[in-house]
């Protein structure tokens, strides 16, 4: 059998979606739990199947066999079904393991509540460009997660991108900044598109111009570490293209609406923590 990185002799993702899978190509790729002591389970045969034969771990239906033995379960269902994943699995996980959820939403006293007490939990917020290895994820412990839980779970998310640390009083905001943040980006880069579009761009170098300039402002502003109105201004020639554009987008209030729907994003995952 072949070792593990990080000591985990066996690992079970409950739900096979998709970033499932991207936590299980990134743990894979990074060595940190050989395939031979991977489980994930799904109601779809599809899925276990799928996983079996892309990426060589076991797939079962049955939750309470699956986490039998386990040292980290991660629970990798929907939200609006966590509830009854929660009652299944009552009793089943070992009381050594660690359960990492990724359920957006749900805070870590309500998996402690259906888990029964002394359930170690580490609450993740990750998004999709995790699907790529590029993510960032929020996490934070719960009542009885220690240190080496956090150092686990961090070391787990790091293989598909940034992992940080956060109190759970601030996940709601984390959901709101990185979380929904892909979707934001998105929302821009269909703008520009469109734009371009209607400037009679060809659509393949349109799409090609539109991803390597988001890229690339990402990375300069990661690299050279200055704040992003610096980057702006050194953009920004007085009396230029730039200055025109950015005229135009004061004058319609977008920053102030764009902050307004990030406040939005923000009060809608504290109403959704609390259903």
């Amino acid at each position: 059998m072949s070792g593990s990185k990080l000591g985990i002799g066996k690992m079970v993702f409950v739900g096979a979606g998709n970033m499932a899978e991207a936590l299980v190509k990134g743990i894979l790729a990074g060595g940190l739990c050989p395939p031979d002591r991977l489980v994930v389970t799904d109601v779809r045969a599809e899925r276990r199947d799928y996983f079996q034969a892309q990426f060589g771990v076991r797939g079962l239906k049955s939750n309470r066999e699956a986490v039998r033995e386990a040292d980290v379960v991660v629970l990798a269902v929907k939200p609006q079904t966590m509830g009854d994943v929660l009652r299944e699995l009552r009793g089943a996980i070992p009381a050594s393991a660690l359960v990492i959820t990724i359920a957006a939403g749900i805070p870590t006293a309500r998996f402690e509540e259906g888990l029964g007490e002394g359930a170690r939990v580490v609450r993740v917020m990750p998004n999709t460009p995790s699907l790529v290895r590029a993510g960032a994820s929020a996490l934070c412990g719960g009542r009885w997660a220690t240190e080496q839980d956090l150092k686990l779970a961090g070391a787990l998310m790091e293989a598909v991108g940034l992992a940080v640390r956060v109190s759970e009083s601030d996940m709601d905001s984390v959901t709101a900044v990185s979380g929904s943040g892909p979707a934001y980006v998105f929302f821009l880069a269909e703008a520009m598109l469109q734009a371009a579009d209607q400037f009679g761009l060809a659509p393949d170098t349109a799409r090609d111009l539109v991803t390597a300039t988001l890229e690339g402002a990402a990375r300069l502003m990661k690299e050279t570490g200055l704040p992003p109105a610096e980057l702006r201004a050194r953009v920004t020639s007085k009396g230029g293209t730039t200055e025109a554009a950015l005229n135009v987008l004061r004058e319609k209030g977008v920053l102030d609406a764009w902050i307004e729907a990030m406040q939005a994003a923000r009060r809608r995952a504290a109403e959704l923590s609390k259903t």
